[in-house]
């Protein structure tokens, strides 16, 4: 997307919160995370342009459309829907575009990461944000299987980013034991981390599926036996590696007990935002959208319709 269609897609945006869900100025200002003098340029922009007519006429008006019916049947504090025409792209600009809105907050706070693909994408977008008041913490462990940094694994992209602190978990996603899993999670230093990760303000996650495309199989943190066992029980997708079902709920034992991420963050307390698009990924998003794993969600069109 040019940077010129990026500035009509926000004025669409503004206009459709201005027009059709009847916002004020201060309100569309806090929404967009923009100053209340941007948000009146916006609308004004809109009208200059020609989108605003009888109706909003751009395909964003319909993705704001969907996202309002996402978050009353799931009860979501965020939803952002990026339009089906290059989804992977738009998702990764529109989840940039949220990540860069939290880090330039002047307030400090603590901000968590998953990882994946989507993820990595989106942190790719990212310009250069000045924020030392912030801090940073890793969910999962950047250790991939053979020691090595995992590839898909961002927090050392954004540290090279951002000026904020950053905090990663030097384990992998998924021991290779019970007992290993224990040990380096009862390390003092990690528990910091976990506790840290607790106490977000806000976290960003990707969400895998669990099946023969499962991430964390084709990442080597995962066997064939151990996929199929979940699959037996009934998984769906996984965050940060904890597997879960279609109603969301964690999947008891198997590779959930060797998982050496942080726990997904409580949504009482953080807001977690998942990202992720696909027909492949629709049953994943279901259940962390049942469950209430995430709090808010952002995805393309077309995989917001079927979630509806």
């Amino acid at each position: 997307m040019t940077n010129q269609g990026r500035k009509l897609e926000q004025a669409a945006k503004a206009a459709w919160l201005s027009y059709v869900a009847g916002k004020t100025q201060d309100e569309i200002a806090g929404i967009m995370g923009v100053s209340r003098q941007t948000a009146q340029r916006l609308v004004a922009q809109a009208m200059a342009e020609g989108i605003v007519k009888i109706r909003i006429d751009h395909a964003f008006a319909h993705c704001m459309d969907l996202a309002v019916a996402l978050q009353r049947r799931y009860g979501l504090e965020f939803c952002q829907i990026a339009p089906s025409d290059a989804p992977e792209v738009g998702v990764a600009l529109m989840l940039a575009d949220a990540i860069e809105q939290w880090l330039r907050r002047p307030e400090p706070l603590t901000l968590a990461i998953g990882t994946g693909r989507t993820l990595r994408s989106a942190i790719a977008q990212l310009p250069h944000v000045d924020c030392p008041q912030h801090r940073i913490v890793s969910l999962t462990g950047n250790i991939a299987p053979d020691g090595s940094t995992a590839y898909y694994n961002v927090l050392f992209t954004l540290s090279d980013l951002v000026t904020a602190r950053c905090f990663p978990l030097p384990l992998p996603v998924i021991a290779p034991t019970v007992r290993e899993r224990q040990a380096v999670n009862s390390q003092p230093s990690i528990e910091r981390l976990i506790r840290m990760s607790a106490g977000a303000s806000v976290a960003f996650v990707g969400i895998g599926t669990v099946n023969d495309r499962a991430p964390l199989m084709l990442d080597g943190f995962l066997s064939r036996p151990d996929l199929d066992a979940l699959v037996a029980a009934g998984a769906v997708g996984e965050i940060t590696g904890w597997a879960y079902d279609a109603r969301g709920r964690l999947i008891e034992g198997l590779s959930n007990d060797r998982v050496a991420s942080a726990p997904i963050p409580p949504r009482e307390t953080t807001l977690v935002i998942g990202a992720a698009q696909g027909a492949e990924k629709i049953p994943a998003i279901r259940g962390a959208l049942q469950g209430g794993l995430i709090s808010g969600l952002i995805t393309d069109a077309t995989t917001a319709a079927a979630l509806l």
